[in-house]
């Protein structure tokens, strides 16, 4: 029922009511979706919804050894002042972020100032690439970095959706349209326009078609100094015309370019991991098919971990050259995906995914399992220490606070739906589904079921309520920020 209205969306209206319906609901909402309706979230009207707000155990999982007093993420924003010259969907964005609460600063703001950024988004990659004999560097990278062990990738529009969410830390409520739509929007809070304020020099690389998907448009208006490069304005240079191309020619061809060029921030989309997984098809696994041969897997599923070597390889050589020109402690490597390997078994419905529960271990029922993944933070300052762990629900709305936290960036943590996981904000994973996960429990928007973490966990009166409206207002607030390209009234 809610799917039909005030949780609307495509993904979801498909398989509940056909195609048709589905098409009409988005053009609807296309057309008539000028306004926001927020929510108050707060359970008896007190107050709005921010960190620590929801009711539960403490944000992250990483305890602070003597109390310490730390000031706000947050800016001093005058929204009386900006609703002179907002438009009435602004000034319901501005409402709505006045009344929430910042979160605070922590132990680990500030741990990777001045550090050289490279993140790269990994065409389908998933958690179990990482081996330790099959993909040692990812292993290591994995391992001796910041483990996220419940973290999450969405996938609600595809390869350009998962850039969205890893560049923006918004959800792709446009759709395949939503990044395309930023091209001349104030792109504000990106780690690009961030670091690049910072005097970083930046670029971002793809080793695909420099145009596809708007590309040549997009990524050179998301704040990186020198611009874009993709196959077609310069990256033929260093990557051979196959499909797909080698993720290992890219990096190994482009570092040369920016490793004496510091502080750098670079950005990466790789193409590698794309399918089909055919030795016929796909030049990356018929490149690698020798080193997964032996693997008790069905040949498509060999066939995808075949294509990720090249990753591995890119990676091996990264920062085996960050070691050797003596700069992996003071360099900062994030690797997300774009979307789980839905080209293993060709957009198939849930519960109809035999390849990727293969590869999982375990039948595919619903989008929180499909959408598990896992984040990779690394720098070499980090091996020698004890292990940084994170074992609370994220997702990739959480990459770019958290980074801006690590970088020392002063930024408004109520500008990004997404939380620091460090800082005291609450865990909260959350789908274009309307489905959600807490540290309590798991919503399914599809049945309307909550399933608690455990049967010993206490779920306060009202909590799915709350948490319902949180998860709303937060889509709404993608959906505005997209649509009325809001940073720009904020800072433009």
């Amino acid at each position: 029922g809610p799917c039909y209205g005030q949780q609307y969306n495509f993904q979801s209206a498909v398989p509940n009511y056909g195609l048709t319906t589905a098409l009409r609901l988005d053009v609807k909402q296309t057309l008539f979706g000028g306004t926001y309706g927020f929510e108050d979230t707060a359970p008896d009207g007190s107050s709005g919804e921010g960190a620590g707000d929801v009711s539960g155990s403490e944000g992250g999982s990483v305890s602070v050894n003597a109390p310490v007093v730390y000031g706000d993420n947050a800016l001093e924003l005058d929204f009386a002042a900006l609703d002179q010259k907002a438009t009435g969907a602004q000034k319901d964005l501005n409402a709505y972020v006045s009344t929430l609460t910042p979160s605070k600063k922590n132990e680990y703001t500030g741990l990777f100032r001045g550090k050289n950024m490279i993140f790269i988004t990994a065409e389908a990659f998933s958690a179990e690439v990482i081996d330790p004999e099959l993909t040692p560097t990812l292993y290591r990278l994995a391992n001796k970095g910041i483990q996220f062990t419940d973290y999450y990738q969405p996938a609600s529009a595809g390869t350009t959706g998962g850039e969205y969410q890893n560049i923006f830390g918004m959800l792709p409520t446009a759709g395949g349209r939503s990044f395309k739509n930023t091209a001349d929007h104030y792109n504000y809070y990106t780690l690009g326009t961030q670091l690049n304020l910072l005097g970083y020099y930046g670029k971002a690389f793809h080793n695909n078609s420099h145009t596809y998907y708007s590309r040549n448009l997009t990524h050179n208006n998301i704040g990186y100094s020198d611009g874009f490069m993709g196959y077609g304005n310069g990256m033929e240079e260093y990557v051979k015309r196959n499909w797909p191309q080698s993720d290992y020619e890219m990096i190994s061809g482009t570092l040369p370019t920016y490793i004496d060029k510091e502080p750098f921030n670079i950005y990466y989309m790789s193409v590698s991991g794309h399918s089909n997984y055919s030795k016929g098809s796909n030049s990356m696994t018929k490149r690698h098919w020798e080193r997964v041969q032996h693997l008790d897997y069905s040949d498509d599923v060999k066939g995808y971990l075949a294509a990720n070597l090249d990753l591995e390889d890119a990676l091996t050589y990264l920062v085996a050259e960050l070691e050797a020109k003596g700069i992996a402690d003071d360099t900062v490597i994030c690797i997300s995906t774009d979307h789980f390997p839905y080209g293993l078994d060709s957009d198939a419905a849930l519960g109809k995914m035999p390849l990727l529960s293969e590869l999982y271990g375990y039948n595919v029922e619903n989008y929180i399992q499909r959408d598990h993944s896992r984040l990779i933070l690394w720098s070499g300052c980090l091996e020698d220490q004890e292990p940084i762990v994170v074992d609370s629900p994220t997702f990739s709305l959480d990459v770019l606070p958290t980074l801006l936290n690590l970088f020392g960036v002063e930024f408004d943590s109520r500008l990004l739906p997404g939380r620091d996981v460090f800082s005291d904000a609450e865990a909260l994973v959350f789908f274009s589904s309307y489905d959600w996960k807490t540290e309590l429990g798991t919503y399914y928007a599809s049945s309307g079921n909550f399933v608690p973490a455990s049967e010993d966990t206490v779920i306060p009166e009202g909590y799915v309520a709350q948490i319902k409206s949180i998860v709303r207002n937060k889509i709404n607030y993608c959906k505005g920020v997209l649509d009325t390209d809001y940073f720009r009234l904020l800072f433009g």
